[in-house]
């Protein structure tokens, strides 16, 4: 038995004590979560913050909602700033430590800067425990194989105070104990590549010498799509480079190329020819073909990014999906303990939960419920409290309460709030484009492609027009396009009204530049995000983002996509 299956036989039950543990206390978990809003309101109490909001005087949740308002990010950021200058005590108590910031993308141009405390890293970790014991319960398979994991440099820059920031998930993977790591495939070096061609194409390099690979861990289903169509691009180059002990294909910075170098020299020519023999079988390098024993992929499946599912298993195969659950720099909120769906327990042990009814929202004083409050099958915003120091932070995420296990929700994620558009009063979701896009192509036996739905103004009348990149199936446009209004028209009344009394124009089509997409998306990268969590928006509000975007310059998407 290998080193891995010794761990893991050894870690495993551990793990499901606290599956157990998390399991047993939801029929009191309204107890739990006024316990965890206290310690963190406590811990906090002396910091500017705490004291500008009088913390403590706070007695009740009462005290807590008229002493501390609904915010977002702008409420925070001069405190955040503060501490990016090193006064800790902005934001928090004596003795805590910030161990990073949490780069996201913000509203705005600004990125966000979310504090990681240790204490808020702690909670991470154990809420990522619950999820892979109860993963590996479902999977005891994987006790024998390598896992592949995707995720972004925690050090991509440094604040002048020396704290870096960068991806969460990027720190968790550095940190792992050294009798963990073992099991995972790539070096944690891979993780501090920047470039997001350099780090897949290292990645492929280092893990298609290995053909045990049983999971891959990303966050969006649309890398592994990437990475997939990648491995097979490359593929000359990466087998050479298997064969030969090299990696030719990528530029690496050169401290990362040195601390990688041990493992690049392994020459492997046994693999590689086998990899040749696959090609020659099946005529490409897919993922489904290099690992054969590949049994699970754990991705974000709700919202928008659910879309492309579907596509996955062309490149990967009849493996099995582990959603990661509702998550975000500011804030890990549902475990997922099954597979096939996004739903999952709310994380109920770690932050402090309250919930605003989907269609109260807008108003100046919303109904405000906490997690045991909920009603399954209603729509809620959620607000957090957390060890980053936020409060009552709307994060803007709509979800379905699903069921209940005891007295906690189980919420399936729907769409960002933000992701709304409405131009004549018909309030039209990322949820409702997506729904009825994909229900298009899959009525019409068509292979789903990266799209956006945008609003535009043309003439007297306002409408919404679907973008897609040139080559769309000849003929089959003008069906697509009737297909999906007509979904749109069921799933939204107001759409459907609105484009029945000619206030909107029916939806339309553009065809933008082959290739777009990826600049596109190289330039969002490039000034706020990376590769691995980069979510493609379905649908947006900006009435020039159809006209810009057709006509990204080729030979520059990252200047001219700025402004998208």
């Amino acid at each position: 038995m290998s080193i891995e299956s010794l761990i893991y036989r050894a870690a495993i039950p551990i793990y499901y004590r606290k599956v157990g543990a998390f399991l047993r206390e939801t029929h009191r978990s309204r107890e739990v979560q006024r316990e965890r809003l206290f310690e963190k309101l406590g811990r906090n109490a002396d910091s500017r913050f705490g004291r500008d909001h009088a913390f403590s005087e706070i007695r009740t949740l009462d005290d807590f909602r008229r002493r501390v308002p609904i915010t977002d990010y702008e409420y925070y950021r001069e405190y955040i700033e503060s501490v990016k200058r090193g006064d800790l005590g902005a934001m928090f108590g004596p003795g805590t430590r910030v161990l990073m910031f949490a780069m996201t993308s913000g509203t705005t141009n600004r990125p966000k800067f979310i504090p990681v405390t240790s204490q808020f890293f702690a909670e991470y970790r154990r809420s990522w425990h619950v999820w892979g014991a109860a993963n590996y319960h479902g999977h005891v398979d994987q006790i024998h194989k390598k896992t592949l994991q995707l995720t972004s440099n925690w050090r991509q820059l440094v604040t002048e105070s020396g704290i870096p920031c960068g991806n969460i998930s990027g720190l968790a993977a550095e940190a792992a104990p050294a009798v963990t790591r073992r099991v995972f495939v790539l070096p944690r070096e891979v993780v501090r590549i920047d470039d997001p061609a350099a780090k897949h194409y290292a990645a492929l390099r280092l893990t298609l010498a290995e053909p045990n690979v049983g999971m891959i861990i990303t966050a969006n289903p649309s890398t592994l799509i990437e990475f997939a169509r990648r491995a097979d691009r490359q593929r000359e180059s990466l087998i050479r480079d298997i064969h030969d002990g090299t990696l030719t294909g990528a530029e690496l910075p050169a401290a990362i190329r040195a601390s990688l170098e041990p493992r690049i020299r392994r020459r492997n020519p046994r693999r590689a020819n086998e990899l040749e023999r696959i090609i020659d079988q099946h005529g490409m390098l897919y993922p489904r073909y290099a690992w054969p024993d590949l049994s699970l992929l754990a991705v974000w499946m709700g919202g928008s990014v659910g879309v492309y599912l579907p596509r996955l298993g062309e490149y990967f195969g009849d493996t099995a999906l582990r959603d990661h659950g509702l998550s975000a720099s500011e804030g890990r909120m549902t475990i997922p303990l099954e597979d096939g769906t996004s739903s999952g327990i709310l994380d109920y042990v770690h932050h402090y939960y309250e919930f605003i009814p989907e269609e109260e929202i807008d108003r100046p004083n919303p109904t405000v419920l906490e997690a045991h409050e909920l009603q399954e099958g209603r729509n809620y915003f959620i607000l957090l409290t957390t060890s980053a120091g936020l409060y009552r932070y709307n994060i803007h995420d709509l979800v379905r309460c699903e069921a209940f296990e005891g007295q906690v929700p189980v919420l399936r994620f729907l769409s960002k709030g933000a992701h709304f558009s409405s131009l004549t009063g018909e309030k039209l979701s990322e949820f409702q484009v997506v729904s009825a896009v994909q229900a298009g192509f899959s009525e019409l036996g068509m292979r789903i492609e990266t799209f956006t739905i945008a609003p535009r103004v043309e003439g007297d009348r306002p409408g919404y027009v679907l973008l897609l990149e040139a080559g769309i199936e000849k003929g089959r446009a003008a069906d697509l396009l009737r297909f999906v209004d007509s979904q749109l028209r069921q799933l939204n009344c107001e759409y459907a009204d609105k484009v029945r009394s000619r206030r909107l124009e029916p939806l339309s089509l553009i065809e933008i530049p082959e290739g777009a997409w990826d600049r596109f998306r190289a330039g969002r990268i490039s000034r706020r995000g990376n590769l691995e969590e980069y979510k493609h928006p379905c649908l947006v509000n900006d009435l020039q983002f159809a006209e810009r975007l057709s006509t990204l310059d080729s030979t520059d998407g990252t200047t001219t996509s700025d402004s998208l």
